[in-house]
Parts: C-alpha cells; sequence; structure tokens
C-alpha cells in the first residue's frame, strides 16, 4: 500500500463526516466508508503520481454514496407497489430455464452469448455479480454494465416478440406466441 493511501486512514474522521453529512446515517456511512476504503486499496496503482490522494479519496467516497442511493431507489421501486398491510406475491418456483416462459427462453437464445452466460449465472441460477466477475477474470464494474446490457438486450427481444405481454413480466404469459417461440 502507498504511504499516500496509508496517510487517508488516518483521516477516518474527516471522510466519515463527510459520508454522514450525506447520509444520515452513522451505521451506513460506516459501511459507505469501508466499502471505499477496500475499494481505494484494491484501486491504488490508479493514483497517478503528483495526484492529491485526498482529492482521489473523495471521488471514491462521492462514488460510493451515489452507489448507495442508487441501491436504495432500486430497493424502493422493486417494495413500493406494496402497500402496508398487503400481501406480496409468493415467491416464484425456482426459476430454472425449464420453468421460464417460452418466449423468455426463446429471446434468451437470441442474445449474445456474454449476455446469455450472465443472465443465467446471475438471474436464474443466483450466483452473486462478484462471483460471476471474479470466475470470468473481469471486474464488478464490467459485470455489473454487462448484466444491464443484458437486461436490456433480453427485453428488447421480449418487446419485438410478444409486445405488451412481456411489460407483464412472462410469469403468466397469456400472449400468443408462448407456445412457440422465434
Amino acid at each position: 500500500m502507498s504511504p499516500s493511501v496509508a496517510n487517508l486512514i488516518e483521516q477516518r474522521s474527516r471522510f466519515l463526516s463527510f459520508v454522514q453529512r450525506r447520509v444520515r446515517d452513522r451505521n451506513i456511512a460506516e459501511d459507505i466508508l469501508q466499502m471505499a476504503y477496500l475499494r481505494a486499496i484494491s484501486n491504488a496503482d490508479t493514483l497517478k503520481a503528483g495526484q492529491s490522494a485526498d482529492a482521489w479519496f473523495f471521488r471514491i467516497l462521492r462514488n460510493a454514496v451515489i452507489d448507495h442511493y442508487r441501491h436504495q431507489a432500486v430497493e424502493t421501486r422493486t417494495f413500493e407497489p406494496w402497500e402496508p398491510g398487503t400481501e406480496p406475491p409468493p415467491a416464484t418456483p425456482d426459476l430454472a430455464p425449464a420453468n421460464l416462459c417460452p418466449c423468455v427462453a426463446g429471446a434468451l437464445r437470441e442474445v449474445p452469448a456474454s449476455y446469455r452466460e450472465i443472465l443465467r449465472e446471475v438471474d436464474l441460477a443466483e450466483v452473486t455479480l462478484d462471483h460471476y466477475a471474479e470466475r470470468t477474470g473481469i471486474t464488478r464494474g464490467n459485470a455489473a454494465v454487462r448484466s444491464h446490457r443484458a437486461h436490456r438486450s433480453l427485453r428488447k427481444k421480449l418487446m419485438a416478440h410478444c409486445g405488451s405481454c412481456a411489460e407483464a413480466g412472462c410469469l403468466d404469459c397469456t400472449c400468443r406466441h408462448s407456445a412457440t417461440p422465434q
């Protein structure tokens, strides 16, 4: 670890205060700071000679806070439809490829192989994105981008194939194509 990165640890209270002002919860701020330290240590080689380590780390912290809020927004969008007192629908059975709607299975065959691989492993087999990235030798960020693009590609194929039925999620497919995927 470079001396300039090591000096960042000595400024822990300063960085914690910076994060806490943005998230308002000390425990969350602690978690974000720890993740930022991990990122800094693993990406220490990106700190250029003559570059301020403080400024570099503040960028890492800002990105970590942004990531926190993005994750929180996804959770909100996911769970917002459930009003208090209502039960969410029962969990779907294991979504192994055999249990997929034929439209999804057909569309999955049409996406590029690298997208098909990440969709099958991360979404269907529930392998973590970190584990997928490690296994394939890519960064977590690259895996996240690939996953996003794979979802977008699959959605595009489904919309072309099924139209509005795909908007309903294809879990209870009623589209006229479900018996004959393209």
